[in-house]
């Protein structure tokens, strides 16, 4: 889980084996959880690759994200420079 992950390398997964998401500087594989999903897979998949915070924070409270969040998250998302 330590491994860290730039903007640009989390919009690329967005379809396929990998979906991911950046959900308060985390990132997320969900591509296991499309079926799970009780809004449906067609949410997450217009979500992927994107930073879904928002979104999440939205429709979810803290206990989605302390029960699936351990074992749907793949690292982290890299501090850059803001030009």
């Amino acid at each position: 889980m330590s491994k860290q992950f730039t903007k640009a390398e989390v919009a690329q997964k967005k379809d396929g084996e990998s979906i991911l998401l950046i959900i308060d500087g985390g990132v997320y594989d969900v591509a296991g959880f499309l079926d799970q999903h009780p809004g449906g897979a067609k949410i997450l998949k217009r979500m992927g690759g994107k930073d879904a915070t928002k979104q999440f924070w939205k429709y979810h409270g803290k206990s989605v994200l302390e029960k699936y969040g351990p074992k749907l998250q793949v690292g982290t998302l890299k501090e850059e420079a803001k030009l």
